[in-house]
């Protein structure tokens, strides 16, 4: 059924299906999410009124889409640029590698169930690999180590830094009173706040960790990745905060091959029939064979030779197409450029290959008529040819010529040596002496009678015609 498969087409479908599962899973909770959802139902639907030849419909799609393309920028740039750092594979070369501090984490348990018990709102963001900055507002300086008095201070009803968050960083609490974005999840139950809607907002932004204390409710709650858990006792939040912050030790997070694999099966089965149906989408062309003329070029002729003769001066190539993005196949400028370094002196033949041929992703090179090139190259030689004034007609008159001379009388050639050692002189441009009625100097070119043959200074040569009368 697909007799042209190659080996790059499976890493291509290997690469896509993973980049395309990533922003899967960083987004499956997002506001991101489902416009991505909504996008591809509109993709869908524009290949399909396309290709039942609705084309009003099809218009408007192709369209709205360049139109939403660049409000997508727009509207979640902030989520672009943190996928684009999740990609960078050099963010952990110029992250810094501090050893982190140690926290306590059941201190830190006992301090939020102690807001709670008083009804007390808080807010505290515990910042991980990802970078915050960009999405605090507001925020006083602290910098202090991470104790139950300073949490509580700063919580405490009444004190300049209770209403915000506070966001600790490698073991220290490095800002108050944060303001944090809100999340636009519709999802969220009306009875939760602006407290939670901001703990919420910062962990579809992030993979920062959030623990959030419900003033109206006392109750405790814990935010990850877009979803709020409810922590009912201190133990629970401290074995919680300690799988999810602790540093870990040599021996823990190893996953075994067959889990990384096989976890999560089914969203990485539908990314991978997903990324293939787009695949057979863009690759499947029906008359995606052509074949073309394509002249042949030279490069890298060894210094002391020249060519003689070259056949053929084209070939055929059959070309197929193997993607519906590549333009018309008339607009393709095909030439093949052969490398002429490891040529010698006379015969010689050379090999017309896939390597040749400067081709566009998803045009490939299925057959060459001729396959081979021959070569002659000849030795290259510089010799002083004397120049030889070519004249016309006669003086009109009583005139007569009494001197014919060219400036410079020699010039040096270059060329093959079998042309060149037969070479006796070159001629100039016709020089009509009929027109001639007194002495006087032009510029003529030289005719060479080859055009393997070159002058090595190819400047006009001044010809000086002296006339006396009889």
């Amino acid at each position: 059924m697909f007799p042209y498969i190659r080996v790059q087409d499976v890493i291509d479908i290997v690469i896509m299906s993973f980049l395309l599962y990533q922003l899967y899973s960083w987004f499956r909770n997002t506001k991101a999410m489902q416009v991505v959802i909504g996008l591809g139902f509109l993709g869908a639907l524009y290949v399909v009124t396309k290709n039942l030849g609705l084309f009003m419909t099809s218009w408007i799609l192709q369209e709205l889409g360049t139109v939403l393309f660049v409000l997508l920028i727009v509207i979640f740039q902030s989520e672009i640029r943190q996928a684009l750092y999740r990609f960078s594979l050099l963010r952990n070369l110029f992250d810094r590698q501090e050893s982190p501090v140690q926290l306590d984490f059941m201190d830190i348990a006992n301090t939020v169930f102690s807001l709670a018990s008083r009804r007390t709102g808080s807010i505290i963001v515990f910042q991980r690999r990802e970078p915050l900055d960009e999405y605090l507002l507001h925020g006083v300086p602290v910098d202090g180590l991470v104790t139950a008095q300073l949490i509580g201070s700063i919580f405490r009803d009444g004190t300049p830094l209770h209403d915000g968050a506070v966001l600790i960083r490698d073991g220290r609490v490095i800002q108050a009173s944060c303001h944090l974005p809100l999340s636009a999840n519709a999802d969220i139950p009306q009875h939760y706040g602006t407290r939670h809607r901001a703990g919420l907002g910062i962990t579809e932004r992030s993979d920062a960790v959030v623990v959030i204390v419900s003033e109206e409710r006392g109750e405790v709650s814990l935010a990850l990745a877009g979803e709020l858990h409810s922590v009912a006792t201190p133990e629970q939040l401290s074995e919680k905060l300690h799988t999810l912050l602790a540093p870990p030790s040599p021996d823990a997070g190893k996953i075994s091959w067959r889990h990384r694999l096989f976890g999560n099966l089914m969203p990485k089965l539908a990314t991978v029939l997903l990324v293939v149906a787009c695949w057979l989408l863009i690759t499947t062309r029906e008359g995606g064979v052509l074949t073309v003329a394509a002249p042949i070029k030279y490069h890298n002729l060894p210094d002391g030779l020249v060519l003689t003769r070259t056949t053929p001066e084209e070939v055929e190539v059959q070309l197929k197409f193997i993607s519906r993005l590549i333009p018309s196949p008339k607009n393709l400028d095909v030439v093949a450029d052969l490398d002429l370094s490891g040529i010698r002196e006379g015969s010689s033949q050379l090999a017309v290959k896939e390597d040749n041929f400067q081709l566009p992703t998803g045009v490939v090179v299925t057959g060459v008529k001729p396959s081979m090139v021959r070569l002659m190259a000849e030795r290259k030689i510089r010799k002083t040819v004397p120049i030889r004034i070519k004249t016309v007609g006669t003086l009109p008159g009583q005139l007569r010529l009494k001197r014919l001379a060219s400036e410079p009388r020699t010039v040096q050639a270059e060329g093959p040596a079998h042309l060149l050692n037969q070479l006796e002189s070159i001629a100039t441009e016709e020089v009509d002496l009929a027109v001639i009625r007194q002495s006087t100097v032009m510029e003529k070119r030289l005719m060479m009678p080859s055009p393997q043959l070159r002058v090595l200074q190819d400047e006009p040569v001044k010809v000086r015609v002296t006339i006396v009368g009889r």
